[in-house]
């Protein structure tokens, strides 16, 4: 009796389950149907987005919360360009994302025919902002190409990863194939690089530390290595609650001129796991910030290390192994007697508190209001004023508890979907999207996806008629506004056409009051328009 030969497609599905995938994001197309061949008997949850760009978004957010892959299956052509805008915000952010799409037929490929969906060069489009883009001809290579997509993904630098998969190609069959996730091994310091940090790190006396996503799920080991220093920490956007409490922790932006203050008058600064960029360290663009000549930077991509300020000590390494190492050798360069760490980042937190002003300083309590109501919650952002605000100053509770997409490539559209993506990969653990009025428009329909999920997130709409930054960009500037007062929907109503409950709220205990008593999914409207 015959057996049956799974095809590429099938395999594919078996393949991803072994590695560990549970959730697919996707728009199932009649280029990538014989990819769902396989999904409804897996174990892998898909879920349906209502837009490409959705898909990739929901898989970003689904990352940071998990620290795994993000999973989209998308169409050739506009299926993939629609989520190149994502890929491009998870590479920016060094978030491990999996796309996976079709592409047409081997014969057609390059030929300018006019098919369906047909791009001169998908692979070369995708490449522009994947690690690596890869055309599966050989079914027989399927194994080696996942196993060299999860590789990619998930040593070194994080990022997306892009597979394409012709369309006659998935229906072919596929040997059996063994498959598995490589692991991942961090390079380590070498003896001499060791030797040099300990020596710069015995030699201070007002060190400090700048930490960075790369410093994410390494929680506990920084808080050792700050304390063993005595160093305050001063955390980007995506570091956020790392050293949540910790009397070292200072979640503030370096754009502040206190924070940049204390750094000029530090005589040793490690940047650890961060790129450095301007959009957490010059984000008013004033060309500001500064740091000592003793300056340590730990990456684990080499082309970083050579890309910016120039450090006194550059090293090549998994930065939870630079850590472990230094601490095993914490007698040769731990700081004796009392230190001053504890109250230089209690001077700079309370100054950066003053320095962002009222405004800000609003926002700030709000958003700490949120964490009191539900202490488990995940905040996602948007580009707006509250996700501003938080950039500037936020205690977040833990680690990914805060993350947003206005640093970084700064898409617009990002909140909605990574929100989904959060609470899917996190379950029981509630998010909170955080919403301007202008950037929900972009991805406003996927209020839908979160009904059909039973995602347990509530959308909070930040209503103040417009792109009120933008306008108060073009103001400053004394440009005449236009162009920043797009009209907006009833978003209540929105929300009840898909079936979410949704209110109106004009002030912080409505607020609060909201968050507690809403089923979730749910969409709460603030209305914050009295300067219009």
């Amino acid at each position: 009796m015959a057996t049956h030969s799974p095809t590429v497609g099938e395999a594919l599905v078996t393949m991803l389950e072994q590695a560990g995938v549970d959730t697919v994001f996707g728009i199932p197309g009649v280029h990538t149907i014989e990819l769902y061949r396989g999904l409804a008997a897996s174990s892998i949850r898909h879920v349906t987005p209502r837009h490409e760009q959705g898909a990739g978004f929901m898989a970003d957010g689904y990352a940071r919360v998990t620290g795994r892959p993000g999973v989209c299956f998308v169409i050739t052509g506009p299926g993939l360009t629609n989520t190149l805008t994502a890929m491009a915000q998870a590479r920016a952010d060094s978030i491990p994302m999996l796309v996976i799409s079709g592409v047409n037929a081997t014969t057609t490929l390059g030929k300018g025919r006019g098919h369906l969906h047909e791009l001169p060069d998908q692979a070369a489009l995708a490449s522009s902002v994947a690690l690596w883009s890869h055309t599966l001809t050989d079914p027989s290579q399927l194994g080696s190409v996942l196993q060299k997509a999860f590789a990619t993904m998930t040593s070194g630098r994080p990022g997306p990863v892009h597979i394409e998969i012709p369309t006659d190609v998935m229906k072919l069959p596929a040997a059996d194939q063994a498959f598995e996730v490589p692991a991942s091994i961090p390079q380590r310091p070498t003896s001499a690089e060791l030797a040099a940090a300990a020596e710069l790190c015995a030699g201070a006396r007002k060190p400090a530390i700048l930490i960075g996503g790369g410093a994410v799920r390494l929680g506990d080991a920084v808080r050792r290595f700050a304390k063993a220093l005595d160093a305050p920490v001063i955390s980007t956007t995506n570091a956020r609650g790392i050293m949540s409490g910790h009397p070292l922790d200072v979640p503030a932006s370096p754009s502040l001129t206190c924070v940049r203050e204390m750094l000029a008058g530090s005589d040793l600064v490690l940047a650890l796991g961060t790129e450095l960029g301007p959009t957490d360290y010059d984000m008013y663009e004033d060309g500001g910030f500064k740091l000592p000549s003793n300056l340590i930077r730990v990456d684990i991509d080499a082309d970083q290390l050579a890309r910016g300020l120039k450090p006194e000590l550059a090293i090549k390494a998994g930065l939870g192994a630079f850590i472990e190492d230094m601490l095993a050798e914490a007698r040769t360069w731990t700081q004796q007697g009392p230190g001053e760490g504890g109250t230089r980042a209690d001077t700079v937190r309370k100054s950066a508190r003053s320095e962002i002003g009222e405004a800000y300083l609003g926002h700030i309590e709000l958003l700490q209001d949120i964490w009191d109501a539900l202490p488990d919650a995940t905040l996602v952002g948007d580009s707006t004023q509250l996700v501003y605000a938080g950039n500037m100053f936020v205690d977040a509770p833990r680690e990914t508890a805060w993350f947003n997409s206005a640093t970084g490539f700064g898409t617009l559209g990002y909140a909605a979907p990574a929100a989904i993506g959060a609470a899917l990969g996190h379950p029981g653990r509630p998010v909170v999207a955080l919403l301007g009025d202008g950037g929900f428009q972009f991805t406003l329909s996927e209020l839908g996806s979160a009904r059909d999920c039973g995602a347990d997130v509530a959308f909070l709409v930040w209503n103040n008629a417009g792109y009120r930054e933008i306008e108060t960009s073009m103001t400053g500037s004394s440009i005449t506004p236009i162009g920043v007062t797009p009209s907006a929907p009833d978003f209540s109503m929105v929300a009840a056409a898909y079936g979410l409950t949704a209110r109106q709220v004009r002030s912080r205990d409505e607020l609060i009051a909201a968050l507690k008593q809403m089923p979730r999914p749910c969409l709460i409207e603030y209305l914050d328009t009295e300067d219009r």
